[in-house]
């Protein structure tokens, strides 16, 4: 299984992955402040991440992700949506936005 590190402001969480999990299922599983406005249905852009190890493992993104990632903020050739991005065979090294820590703390008052 490969691993997949999450890259927070503070903190950097590495953890195993099946094959064809999101990485939004799996932050979530893992305590990751990946923000989730609209429950992970590519309708937002508030999973915005940037693949910085192991981006051209990934398949391309589809017409919707990039259509997402239209309303996001700070695009950059590396932005995926977490929502959308499945783990494959490679190991990856994502960082949060800002814009998906924000939403994360919006949706979780009060915790870390």
């Amino acid at each position: 299984m490969p691993k997949i590190r999450f890259i927070e402001p503070d903190r950097e969480v590495t953890v195993e992955a099946a094959p064809g999990v999101t990485l939004l299922e799996l932050a979530e599983e893992h305590g990751v402040k990946m923000g989730s406005a609209c429950g992970g249905v590519c309708a937002c852009s508030s999973c915005h991440c940037w693949i910085r190890e192991g981006l051209a493992s990934l398949p391309e993104m589809s017409e919707a992700e990039e259509d997402r990632l239209d309303m996001a903020f700070d695009v950059r050739p590396s932005s995926r949506l977490g929502c959308q991005v499945k783990v494959g065979a490679a190991p990856l090294t994502v960082e949060l936005t800002e814009e998906s820590i924000t939403t994360w703390h919006n949706e979780h008052p009060g915790q870390g």
